[in-house]
């Protein structure tokens, strides 16, 4: 399990970035966060903890949860 930052949200689309504590970033879809955070409610900065899993698109942040 990896824990970050929420550094960017695009909240007409969805979906935002998270910066890991490692520096690496990663994205993350409203539909992977659990039921602790709510993706309207959101500003960013919030320390979050998640899982990493492999996408088409590259590595991307699942099961998304507040610290």
């Amino acid at each position: 399990m990896a824990t970050g930052t929420i550094k960017k949200l695009i909240s007409d689309r969805g979906f935002g970035f998270i910066t890991a504590d490692d520096g690496k970033d990663y994205f993350f879809h409203r539909d992977g966060l659990s039921a602790s955070l709510d993706f309207d409610r959101l500003t960013g900065r919030e320390k979050v903890s998640f899982d990493v899993e492999s996408s088409p698109r590259g590595p991307r942040a699942t099961n998304v949860r507040a610290e």
